[in-house]
């Protein structure tokens, strides 16, 4: 069987020399692939002409609603994966962080698009910057989506999730991908990119797959390209110093292999339910996908004293680990991808050994199900680093699989500065129950670390794992790791948008925007706001209320009412011993009353109030002062009608109340729920 390329709407055969690929577990050669014949300059051009404008065209909210789809096409299909992640010799849990995990992150990025992102082509980043004393000259940023290709080179060891993890935040973003998967687990991938091909969710050039060398492609990069690599530091390397990459300044976010570590706290000793956990992680980081993770424990750091005890422990459990065939019932732990990783792995744990007693593994061990040499086993190996501070090897080499090292430190400092010298991680981890003890580490080590997980007894039960990145938070880490971010929710979209900084008169960033700058354009007159259907409404209607004059008895009533008798509203002499000239009125009953202002209350458009955001009290009301009010729509969200629901939309009102003398007392967003019209 020869894989096939998804190049230009097309499945084709790659011709010449393919590279084979092997069943990890037996061995057998499966498959071949190959990329020759690829013209990969009209791929990236094709993206860029087709799959483009086609997904640019889409609001933030159509393009998340095709994630949602494409997440339940796949999930329904999700057997036929599991199938063939098996080959690669991933057992089920493994596997379900592969195929499930990487289809949550499609679900992941369709709620966040739909709840953070604007049902637009574009997002409006930060607040108005103001520019000049008089207000006519403002500032707002805007994020919009690259005009390229968005060229992803993934590892070996999650074919669909590290394919999944990079393509839900760019085709949320508008930009069609090229993904290139590690050739050796390319069967996987691939079979995962056909399914979403057939369901026909995603335009066309949207999506296009390179089974084999990525040959030339980054030669044919220009400004608006970008490159996201997951792999070893010295690729990434190789790859980032490319002419094309380096003359037209393509971004290029690099994720790479590191020597994540875990801190045992000092009061995390033997017998506690912390320690337990530890031991726990540790074994677990060192098994599941057999090592192969770029986020496992490669360092275990522990007070010493404590080692013989952590070592101990460790080993218990490793004894308990049955490594074979993931199709055999009672496996826990499968080979590793190929014979090559198993020679990498066994080459670099080698040279640690030389700065490190081997204390568990190395010898003969039992494979169930398979033949030892003719897949590609590794069993697990714990080593012993007496003298960290004084070898390099433990901090400078990862074998990527399941080989470990304990090292001891004897102060909180000494175990950051061993931290440290992994010189950037994605991932570190601490056991403890003190605070004040994760308070001193965190921010020790967090400059050098993407992510830190501090677990303890409360928070285990529902702790996602050191080794698990989210999609709602970064994943990247600086130096070794690559100096990249991933993920964190749209921090991970915007990588693939320009933000681009515009200057202008409120009515002219207002227009461009769509969201209405204090200071634009009001149009007033005509039927009360509340009175016009969602799409009858345009940014910039405005109400002028009239006035209403806050009593003594208004603020003494709303006392009773609320209950709220603090002393600045109740006493005179006690609030002008605070920071008021005398008793001032509450600031939620300044809300209250202009809402009594503003609203209309026949039955009509607006369904409910939705909510209410930034409100601050400028100035203090107190008994005699008049309010009125400013109300203004500020800027309109469709909605997705449920089945059987209203079609309705979210209307942001820009809310100002001022005093007699036109100062703001209170500033606010008002939400509303409006009915779009036909229903």
């Amino acid at each position: 069987m020869r894989l096939q390329n998804y190049a230009m709407g097309e499945w084709v055969a790659g011709t010449g020399k393919s590279a084979e690929l092997f069943n990890a577990v037996t061995g057998e050669v499966i498959g071949e692939a190959s990329s020759g014949g690829l013209d990969f300059a009209a791929m990236a051009a094709y993206s860029r002409a087709v799959g483009g404008p086609a997904l640019r065209k889409m609001t933030f909210h159509e393009r998340a609603l095709m994630l949602k789809a494409l997440a339940k096409y796949l999930m329904d299909r999700k057997e036929e994966f599991y199938s063939l992640s098996a080959v690669t010799g991933a057992t089920r849990t493994d596997s379900w962080i592969d195929i499930e995990g990487g289809i949550g992150t499609l679900f992941a990025f369709s709620s966040r698009g739909r709840r953070d992102l604007p049902n637009e082509t574009f997002y409006v980043d930060g607040a108005t910057e103001a520019l000049s004393k008089g207000g006519t000259f403002v500032a707002r940023h805007i994020c919009v989506p690259l005009e390229g290709v968005a060229v992803h080179i993934n590892a070996f060891n999650f074919p669909c999730w590290g394919m999944l993890e990079k393509l839900a935040p760019a085709l949320l973003a508008g930009v069609p991908a090229i993904v290139k998967p590690a050739t050796v687990t390319s069967y996987l991938t691939e079979a995962m990119v056909r399914a979403m091909i057939d369901s026909q969710l995603l335009p066309k050039g949207a999506l296009q797959l390179i089974c084999g060398s990525a040959g030339d492609l980054l030669s044919h990069l220009g400004l608006q390209d970008t490159v996201a690599f997951t792999g070893s530091a010295a690729t990434g390397r190789m790859l980032k110093e490319s002419p094309a990459i380096l003359e037209n300044a393509v971004r290029f976010n690099m994720e790479a292999d590191s020597l994540n570590c875990s801190i045992l706290g000092p009061d995390a000793l033997p017998g506690t339910d912390e320690f337990d956990l530890f031991v726990k992680e540790v074994v677990r980081e060192m098994t599941v996908k057999a090592g192969q993770k770029c986020t496992a424990i490669r360092r275990t750091i522990v007070p010493a004293g404590t080692e013989e005890a952590v070592i101990k422990a460790i080993s218990k459990r490793l004894e308990g680990i049955t490594i074979g065939d993931p199709a055999v019932e009672g496996v826990r732990m499968g080979p590793l991808a190929s014979r090559a990783q198993v020679r990498d792995v066994g080459a670099n744990a080698a040279k640690i050994r030389g700065a490190a007693s081997l204390v568990f593994g190395g010898g003969d061990y039992n494979v169930i199900g398979a033949d030892r040499e003719k897949g590609a086993f590794f069993a697990p190996m714990l080593l012993s680093c007496d003298e960290p501070f004084s070898v390099s090897e433990p901090h400078d080499i990862e074998a990527f699989g399941p080989v470990n090292t304990v090292m001891p430190y004897s102060t909180i400092d000494d175990a950051i500065e061993l931290a440290k010298l992994g010189r950037g991680s994605l991932c570190g981890s601490l056991f403890t129950a003190d605070p004040k003890v994760a308070r001193h580490v965190v921010l020790g080590v967090a400059p050098y670390h993407g992510r830190i997980m501090v677990l303890d007894r409360t928070s285990a039960k529902e702790s996602t794992g050191h080794g698990s990145p989210l999609p709602n938070l970064v994943h990247g880490g600086p130096g070794r790791a690559g100096g990249g971010e991933e993920l964190g929710g749209i921090r991970g979209v915007l990588h693939y948008m320009q933000r681009t900084a515009l200057q202008g008169s409120p009515t002219a960033l207002t227009g461009i925007v769509r969201e209405y700058i204090q200071g634009a354009a009001q149009k007033t007159g005509g039927p009360h706001p509340f009175r016009k259907y969602f799409d009858e409404l345009e940014i910039g209607d405005t109400l002028i209320t009239g006035t209403r004059e806050i009593t003594l008895a208004d603020v003494e009533r709303f006392a009773e009412l609320t209950g709220d008798k603090f002393y600045a509203h109740m006493d005179d002499e006690a609030a002008r011993a605070g920071i008021f000239e005398r008793r001032v009125a509450h600031g939620y009953f300044i809300v209250s009353a202009a809402a009594g202002l503003f609203v209309d209350p026949a039955f009509g458009p607006v369904l409910a109030n939705y909510g209410m955001e930034g409100l601050r009290f400028t100035k203090p009301v107190y008994p005699g002062d008049t309010i009125h009010v400013r109300l203004t729509c500020k800027q309109k969200t469709s909605k997705e009608t449920p089945e059987g629901g209203i079609p309705q939309g979210v209307v942001a009102w820009d809310v100002e109340v001022k005093n007699q003398n036109e100062e703001p007392v209170a500033v606010y967003t008002i939400l509303t729920l409006v009915r779009r019209k036909g229903a």
